[in-house]
């Protein structure tokens, strides 16, 4: 494993344990630490410029939260990603990204359509954005998606989903011309919205994220394979 995770910088509302766990919770949602990686205790500690304590304490709460698996006399390990725990949740996302689609096309103002516009117009200059910022660029657009909806619940029920959703978009995104053709995708979904058609918008949102599924079983190549991948 590489120097890869930057120096953690001191919040004082926040105890440093909270602050580690978040930075190593990130790295594995953004694909910087890889399903099957080992974490050793003293690299990272060395990396985040913090002792082995809250190391310690971060890989324990990340093992709670099954983004680490123990595994006896080897060592803490990044929990990899089975064909059921990626089909589980795009069947969810599916279902609930096209109803926030179909009630954003009912609802959506001017104003939010303007910001959509300004993220994809961003993100269309892909050469000039790490995956960091693509990643961050599709979950500023469908954050705008779901808060064109105007319903609460279901808001709240996809962010208890960001967690999972973030560890596939880093990789699906990083497949080459993925990110193009999500682009893509996303301006026939704002289309669809301007137009204030809902049944269209719930379409294309369900399509974009079936795609997304299919690119992600292709990535981590276990379409069929139901054993975790290390």
């Amino acid at each position: 494993m590489g120097k890869r995770l930057l120096p953690v910088i001191l919040d004082g509302y926040k105890p440093l344990r909270e602050i580690v766990f978040e930075s190593m919770r990130d790295a594995i949602l953004s694909g910087v630490l890889q399903p099957g990686e080992r974490l050793m205790e003293i690299q990272l500690a060395e990396e985040m410029g913090v002792s082995r304590t809250p190391v310690r304490e971060a890989i324990r709460k990340l093992e709670l939260e099954n983004f680490v698996v123990m595994i006896p006399r080897k060592g803490a390990y990044v929990a990899g990603v089975s064909s059921k725990d990626v089909a589980d949740v795009f069947e969810i996302r599916s279902a609930l990204e096209g109803l926030a689609a179909g009630l954003a096309a009912e609802r959506i103002t001017e104003d939010e359509l303007e910001q959509m516009e300004r993220v994809l117009f961003c993100r269309s200059n892909e050469g000039d954005m790490d995956l960091e910022e693509v990643v961050k660029s599709d979950t500023d657009f469908h954050a705008l998606v779901y808060s064109a909806s105007r319903n609460e619940r279901l808001i709240q029920i996809l962010a208890n989903l960001r967690e999972q959703i973030q560890r596939f978009r880093a990789t699906s995104l990083a497949v080459p011309g993925r990110n193009k053709l999500a682009l893509e995708e996303h301006r026939a979904i704002v289309e669809a919205l301007r137009n204030h058609n809902s049944e269209e918008a719930q379409a294309l949102a369900m399509a974009h994220i079936v795609t997304a599924e299919n690119v992600m079983f292709d990535a981590l190549s276990i379409k069929n394979e139901p054993d975790k991948v290390d």
